[in-house]
C-alpha cells in the first residue's frame, strides 16, 4: 500500500471529536428545554385555558404554557424541534406529535390562542438530526480515505497505479556472494550488470542493452534471489512486482498499471523491473478465446512498453517463471526477452556452496562434512538445502545440544525426503510385513551392480503416508542412464513386492507406489527411449508440453496392433524386473530373514549394518 493510502486512526478520532462538538454546541441547545407530552395532555391544556401560544409544523405542535401555570416536569427527550425563544421559562415549552385532527384550528381559535406555522424548518431539522448526524463520523472517515486514494489511474482506489515495490540496489541486501550453485546463470547476469554500470564502454562498439532477461527453472532454484543480486551488484533501483498484481476484476486496470510501472522506471533509469511469475500475465493469446479479456489487454500493453515506439533506454525488465511453455511467443522474441537463462538444479559443487552459505551462522560440529552431505542430496534445489540446514539446527536446539551434528543433518534429509516420523506404532503383523518389504528393496539394491547404495532403512511410519522407507543415495549426479541401469532400478522398486511373495506367498497394497513407478519407467523405455527390440528405435510418445514434466502420453495416431505390442512390452519389462528381484532374494534368503529380523528389532538400520550382514554371508561361503 502506498504512503498516501495508509489509513490512520487519527481520522476516526477526529470524526468522533467533530461529532461530539456538533452534538454539544449545536444539537443540544436546540433540544434542551422541551418536554415531550402526549396529545391528550395537549388537549387537556387547551380545555383548561393554560396555553399561551402555539407553533404548528408539519409533524409537531410546539406550545407554551402561561407563566402562572406550574409545568409538569417530565424527562427531556432529545428531539428535532427549534427552541421557542419567547418563553421566559424553558420548562413551559412543550412538544407534541401532531395528529390528524380536523378541529385543531377551531379549538385554538375558540380558546383565543395565538398560533402560527413554521414552514418545513422542523422537517429539515428532523432530517439533519435524525439521519445525517449518526452518519457524520462515517462521512468524515470516507472523505479522508477517498481523498487520499486517488492514484495515477484516476480511480478512487488507485486501481491504475502500479503495485511495484521499489528498492535501491544497495537496499536489496543480496549479492552474488550470497548465492551458491548459480553457475552459468551468474555469468550471463554479470554481463547485464556491466551494461548498467558502464554503458559507455558498450556504446562505442554499438552494443545495445538487452531489453529483457527471462529466468526459467524449477521452483526453489533461486530465480528471485538472482534478480535481487543483480540489483545489489549493479547498485540501481529495483522494482519488484508479481504477475498477478497487474490483473484486477476491472477492465483496463492491468494495462494502466503496466503504463504506470514503466513511467516510474523511466524516471529512475538505469534500473531493473523484475516481474515474478510472469506467466500470470504472459500466457499465450492462443489459449484465450475471449479477445477482449483483461489478461490479454495487460499483455498487449506489456508488449508495447517492452518494444514499442518509445525507447526504454536504461530499463531492463527481468521475468521469472517455471512454466515457459505457456508464454506468448511475442513476449519471447528478440527485442523483448532477448535472453532466456536456465536456472537449473545445482550440481554437487553447487550444493556444497549453498550449504556453506546456509550454515555459516550455525554452530557446526567439527565432524560435519558438507561435501558428503552435498554428495547424498542430488536433485535437491537451493530451497531444499536451506530447509535441510534449518531443520538440522531445529533438531539440535530441540535436544539442547551446543552444536549441530552430522546425525541432525541425516535426520533433516530424511524429514525432507520421507516426511516427519509418526509416533503411531504398527501392529506386530504389519510391522513384520513392512520389515520384509523394505529389506527386499535394500538387498536387491545391494546385490545388483549399478544401483544406488542404500543409506538407511526404516519401518517407522511417516506423515507422507509411508509405513516405512528405504533411502538410496547416489554417489554422483547422473545425466545419462543406460538400459541396464533402468532395468536395475525397476528390480529395486519391485524388491519389496518380491520379498512379500517369497515370505508370505501373497502381495499387499504396500507395493502400489512401487508398481506405479516401475510401470512408468517401463512405458518410457518402450515409447520414448526405443529400448524394445520388437518396436525398434521409434518414438511412440507425444512430445511433452510441460517444461517441468518429463512424462508424455502415448500418441493417439498409432494403430491398434502397435498399441497392443506396447502394452505387451511394458508388461514383459516389469515382469522380468520382478523375476530378477525374486531370484536375488531367493538366493540370499538367509540374509533376507536376518536383516528383516534386525530391522524389526531396531526399527532403523543404516548401510554399515546391512553391509556387515551381507559380508558375513560372503565370508561363510
Amino acid at each position: 500500500m502506498n504512503k498516501g493510502q495508509k489509513f490512520s486512526v487519527w481520522y476516526f478520532l477526529i470524526a468522533l471529536i467533530v461529532a461530539w462538538l456538533f452534538a454539544e454546541y449545536i444539537y443540544k441547545p436546540y433540544t434542551e428545554g422541551k418536554t415531550e407530552v402526549p396529545y391528550s395532555e395537549f388537549l387537556a391544556d387547551l380545555d383548561s385555558n393554560n396555553v399561551e401560544n402555539a407553533d404548528i409544523t408539519e409533524s409537531r405542535i410546539i406550545y407554551t404554557l402561561k407563566e402562572n401555570v406550574s409545568p409538569d416536569k417530565r424527562p427531556i427527550v432529545g428531539g428535532v424541534i427549534l427552541t421557542n425563544k419567547k418563553a421566559k421559562n424553558p420548562e413551559n415549552i412543550k412538544s407534541v406529535v401532531r395528529l390528524s385532527d380536523p378541529f385543531l384550528i377551531e379549538r385554538l381559535s375558540s380558546a383565543d390562542i395565538k398560533f402560527g406555522g413554521i414552514a418545513r424548518k422542523d422537517g429539515l431539522i428532523d432530517l439533519l438530526m435524525g439521519i445525517l448526524l449518526p452518519m457524520l463520523p462515517l462521512m468524515i472517515i470516507w472523505y479522508f480515505i477517498f481523498r487520499n486514494m486517488h492514484g495515477a489511474g484516476g480511480g478512487i482506489f488507485s486501481f491504475g497505479r502500479s503495485r511495484a515495490k521499489e528498492l535501491q540496489g544497495e537496499m536489496s541486501g543480496v549479492h552474488f556472494s550470497d548465492i551458491g550453485g548459480a553457475g552459468e546463470a551468474e555469468v550471463e547476469l554479470r554481463e547485464i550488470i556491466d551494461f548498467l554500470k558502464e554503458p559507455k564502454r558498450f556504446d562505442k562498439f554499438g552494443a545495445k542493452l538487452p531489453r529483457g532477461v527471462l529466468l526459467v527453472g524449477p521452483p526453489g532454484t533461486g530465480k528471485t534471489l538472482l534478480a535481487k543480486a543483480c540489483a545489489g551488484e549493479a547498485g540501481v533501483p529495483f522494482f519488484f512486482i508479481t504477475g498477478s498484481s497487474f490483473v484486477e476484476m476491472f477492465v483496463g486496470v492491468g494495462a494502466a498499471r503496466v503504463r504506470d510501472l514503466f513511467e516510474q522506471a523511466k524516471k529512475k533509469a538505469p534500473c531493473i523491473i523484475f516481474v515474478d511469475e510472469i506467466d500470470a500475465i504472459g500466457q499465450s493469446r492462443m489459449r484465450n478465446f475471449n479477445s477482449n479479456s483483461e489478461q490479454e489487454a495487460t499483455l498487449n500493453q506489456l508488449l508495447a512498453e517492452m518494444d514499442g515506439f518509445e525507447d526504454n533506454n536504461g530499463v531492463v525488465i527481468m521475468g521469472a517463471t517455471n512454466r515457459p511453455e505457456i508464454l506468448d511467443q511475442a513476449l519471447l522474441r528478440p527485442g523483448r526477452f532477448d535472453r532466456q537463462i536456465q536456472v537449473v538444479l545445482p550440481t554437487e559443487e553447487g550444493r556444497e556452496e549453498i550449504l556453506k552459505i546456509h550454515t555459516k551462522k550455525l554452530p557446526l560440529d567439527p565432524a560435519i562434512n558438507l561435501k558428503s552431505i552435498a554428495k547424498v542430496t542430488p536433485g535437491f534445489s537451493g530451497a531444499d538445502l536451506a530447509n535441510i540446514a534449518n531443520e538440522a539446527s531445529l533438531l539440535a536446539a530441540r535436544r539442547k545440544a551446543e552444536k549441530v551434528s552430522m546425525n541432525d543433518f541425516d535426520l533433516a534429509i530424511e524429514r525432507v525426503v520421507a516426511g516427519l516420523q509418526r509416533k503411531t506404532p504398527l501392529t506386530p503383523e504389519v510391522r513384520k510385513k513392512v520389515a520384509y518389504h523394505e529389506t527386499g528393496h535394500a538387498l536387491v539394491s545391494c546385490y545388483l551392480p549399478g544401483s544406488d547404495p542404500v543409506h538407511k532403512v526404516s519401518i517407522i511410519p511417516t506423515t507422507k503416508g509411508a509405513l516405512g522407507y528405504t533411502l538410496n543415495m547416489p554417489n554422483e549426479d547422473k545425466y545419462l542412464v543406460t538400459e541396464a541401469e533402468l532395468r536395475t532400478r525397476m528390480a529395486v522398486m519391485l524388491g519389496g513386492r518380491a520379498a512379500e511373495l517369497l515370505v508370505f506367498n501373497e502381495a499387499s497394497t504396500g507395493a502400489s507406489n512401487d508398481l506405479e513407478r516401475a510401470t512408468e519407467t517401463a512405458r518410457r523405455m518402450v515409447t520414448e527411449f526405443g529400448m524394445s527390440q520388437k518396436l525398434g528405435p521409434v518414438r511412440y510418445a507425444s512430445p511433452s508440453m510441460m517444461y517441468l514434466s518429463g512424462n508424455s502420453e502415448v500418441r493417439n495416431d498409432i494403430g491398434e496392433g502397435t498399441a497392443e505390442v506396447i502394452d505387451t512390452e511394458i508388461k514383459r519389462l516389469v515382469s522380468e524386473a520382478q523375476e530378477q528381484a525374486t531370484g536375488i532374494l531367493r538366493e540370499h534368503e538367509k540374509v533376507l530373514h536376518e536383516v528383516a529380523g534386525t530391522l524389526q528389532e531396531k526399527e532403523v538400520i543404516n548401510h554399515e549394518e546391512i553391509q556387515a550382514i551381507v559380508d558375513r554371508e560372503k565370508n561363510a561361503e
